[in-house]
């Protein structure tokens, strides 16, 4: 019998990505892609990546959220769409550079495309302004994600 993808279905991969993210489990969090799966953050400043690709690049780049972040997800409004397979939503979250102990509450909206239940395209639109002020630089911000 072939998958019939449901609204459910796309929506629980979204909440486990946040679940999984504000909790540090990066593993479990590519698990949730596809293997080819996709995050690309429209907004990055230079030298911060675009688009990653493939569980492994994106379980290397998350790795490293724990460690410079603790957040919790907020006001998660999840719309209605035409396609039971795509996930639009608005959220923010309150939180803690874990290096410079400032304030990062960050305001997102989220386009999440599944495939059989997984999570094959993540557009994560942010303000990097945020994560710079945050960690203290844009450089910060990119040294932040870099380190293993």
């Amino acid at each position: 019998m072939p998958y019939t993808p449901t609204r459910a279905v796309a929506r629980q991969a979204f909440l486990d990505h946040l679940d999984h993210l504000t909790s540090g489990r990066a593993d479990e969090w590519a698990a949730l892609f596809t293997e080819d799966g996709v995050l690309e953050f429209p907004y990055a400043p230079p030298g911060y990546p675009t688009r990653l690709q493939g569980r492994d690049e994106l379980r290397a780049h998350m790795a490293n959220f724990p460690k410079a972040f603790r957040i919790e997800m907020k006001d998660v409004r999840i719309h209605e769409t035409a396609d039971p397979t795509l996930v639009i939503a608005e959220l923010r979250c309150e939180g803690v550079a874990l290096e410079t102990g400032r304030p990062y509450d960050q305001t997102y909206i989220s386009v999440v495309e599944t495939r059989d239940g997984r999570i094959s395209r993540y557009v994560d639109y942010w303000n990097p302004l945020v994560a710079m002020e945050a960690l203290g630089s844009a450089d910060d911000m990119v040294t932040a994600f870099s380190r293993d």
